[in-house]
């Protein structure tokens, strides 16, 4: 929660003087000796991440909501913990070259003949870092009655947040039906009467941060689709109704936050958050897939057109609502389509239809249908989505992609299959090329723990916490920052000293313990309220006989860890009253193109 103390720096001669002549000289001063200026005015600090996660990664303290310390809104983390800051060990992308801090994107550099304007590109052209921070509230200028150009630079910056992709239909509309895809330039054609599962892709590409963050529950993120045989609509989700409000059944990709009453958080009101009922953000270089279900009417006779928006609308109706009272007349802000597919099918084997395609590789198509249901996918009702993940990886294989095994190894690892991810992995690294090796390594190592080879394990995390891998430093990337797996190679050494019983081992065990500790230390220095890292900090001294420093953490631990017993009581008070809501938080959700009660 931004806390900083603001010292006016020194100036140069003349900076506050009456006299016209002599501001002329100061500010001659200040361009014939700038190094002062950007000495006095631009901190180191001012140029990393930190800076900005001062606002940008919040608690709620007891004191502002009366009840424990909650995680609020968190840009930096979903930043650090990203292939875009070369921090993340298993990022499913990588950028060339890592972005060092949040003016990567919302600084750009802007042409400019100002006296501190540099050729920072290398392209001949001198620029400045644009200062107008553009981000996502296109709202705001559209309140005051700016002109719509104030808003370009947002939709630029938006324009580049994410793409769509209608990639195939299932038949029967079933989950688990035959998988037709990816569309184009293959047709499959429709039968009149018959039901089909539209397969939607959305994933995120020029973002360093979760889509949508922020303020995620007054932010309004939707996917449009739009069903049509001709100039007939034939099935909709994500309509607006009269007074601009969007369909509740549509799907949207934000963070549904409820209070511990189990009522919708929906005016703002920080202090009274308790948990999300589902959160459909997707994290940086990652993708969601979204189910829609239609059934072809049986009197069609034309092809028939699915069109998918990504809307985004800064301020739902809810908050807007809230704002202006009795003065609400409709919710008119800004709508701003981040991306869009379309593709047209034909009826019955007919013929005539232009080719259509697509600029997105097969192999990716294939990649990121197998992201968004492995990030869906978990033991249980929805086991289905991690089956339909790995055989999209092996599509990915098939097409020559070190992507396919690896991302396989991170399926069967999750269902469990240890060795058949072992047996993957070592398929990903015999491909040329092969995957990156510092997320090799970090599976690599999880299966080693799972197969008892401790020492092996660490030894291969501690490659990683070192970052030694000459790639990865010529990119910038950096991995002593990933949290989650200095916590990994913390639980690790911990358990592999507990194996060293016995007096005669009691030195080993110790320095096993000491270094333990060391990597726990190392998360709170990053994350200082980690409650993995409290929690085993806490058995780490206990170990060690630190008796007041283990009750120290596990007070902390106590502090920081989620109620959840209460959180299972909001939700289900919540998703009782709400059937959107509730449809929604599924684990695996169809959202039906033909409600009888659709806009």
């Amino acid at each position: 929660n931004a806390d900083y103390t603001l010292v006016d720096p020194p100036r140069y001669p003349f900076a506050f003087s009456d006299n016209t002549l002599l501001r002329a000289v100061n500010r001659q001063l200040i361009k014939a000796r700038p190094a002062f200026h950007k000495k006095t005015l631009l901190k180191l600090l001012n140029k990393s991440a930190e800076f900005c996660s001062a606002c940008h990664k919040v608690h709620l303290p007891y004191v502002l909501n009366h009840y424990r310390w909650l995680r609020g809104q968190n840009h930096y983390d979903s930043f650090l913990l990203s292939g875009v800051s070369g921090h993340r060990v298993d990022s499913f992308y990588y950028p060339e070259q890592a972005a060092a801090n949040c003016a990567h994107c919302h600084m750009p550099l802007t042409p400019s003949i100002d006296p501190a304007a540099r050729d920072f590109a290398g392209n001949g052209e001198r620029a400045v870092h644009n200062h107008h921070f553009a981000a996502a509230n296109t709202a705001v200028p559209a309140m005051l009655g700016y002109p719509d150009e104030v808003n370009a630079s947002r939709r630029e910056l938006l324009s580049r947040a994410a793409r769509v992709d209608i990639f195939g239909i299932r038949k029967d509309g079933r989950v688990d039906g035959e998988l037709l895809a990816p569309l184009r330039p293959a047709l499959p054609s429709l039968q009149p009467g018959k039901r089909y599962l539209i397969e939607t892709v959305v994933r995120t590409l020029g973002i360093g941060h979760e889509l949508t963050q922020g303020t995620a529950d007054s932010n309004e993120l939707w996917l449009d689709v739009i069903v049509r045989s001709g100039d007939r609509v034939v099935g909709r989700s994500g309509a607006l109704e009269e007074q601009g409000e969007v369909d509740p059944w549509a799907y949207y990709l934000n963070a549904y936050l409820l209070d511990r009453d189990g009522k919708r958080i929906e005016r703002r009101n920080a202090q009274d958050i308790f948990v999300a009922l589902y959160n459909h953000q997707i994290p940086p270089g990652a993708a969601a897939v979204v189910h829609y279900v239609l059934t072809v009417p049986s009197n069609v006779t034309g092809p028939i057109s699915i069109e998918t928006k990504l809307q985004y609308r800064k301020f739902d109706t809810r908050f807007l609502r809230h704002i202006e009272g009795d003065d609400f007349d409709g919710n008119t802000l800004p709508i701003t389509t981040l991306a869009q597919d379309r593709v047209t099918l034909p009826l019955d084997n007919a013929t005539g239809l232009s080719a259509q395609t697509t600029a997105i590789p097969t192999w990716e198509r294939w990649n990121d249908y197998g992201i968004g249901l492995l990030r869906a996918g978990n033991e249980g009702a929805n086991k289905g989505e991690l089956r339909a993940a790995a055989m999209a990886f092996a599509r990915v294989e098939e097409l020559g992609r070190a992507d396919g095994p690896l991302n396989l190894a991170r399926v069967y690892f999750k269902e469990g299959r240890i060795d058949e991810a072992a047996a993957v992995l070592q398929r990903a690294a015999d491909f040329e090329p092969p995957p990156p090796p510092w997320s090799l390594a970090w599976y690599s190592a999880l299966v080693q723990r799972e197969l008892g080879q401790l020492d092996e394990a660490i030894s291969t995390l501690e490659e990683l916490a070192a970052t030694r891998f000459t790639e990865a430093r010529e990119r910038g990337f950096d991995f002593s920052r990933d949290y989650r797996m200095l916590n990994e190679l913390g639980r690790i050494l911990f358990e592999r000293a507990r194996s060293e019983r016995g007096e005669s081992k009691k030195a080993a065990r110790v320095i096993l313990l000491e270094r333990a500790k060391q990597r726990f230390e190392q998360v709170l220095a990053i994350d200082p309220e980690n409650v993995t890292a409290h929690y085993n900090l806490a058995l780490v001294n206990t170990e060690l006989g630190e008796t007041q420093v283990a009750e120290h953490h596990h007070a902390l631990h106590e502090q920081y860890r989620p109620d959840d017993q209460a959180v299972e009581r909001a939700v289900t008070l919540h998703r009782r009253h709400n059937p959107a809501a509730n449809h929604a938080a599924e684990a695996v959700a169809v959202y039906d193109l033909q409600r009888a009660d659709s806009w």
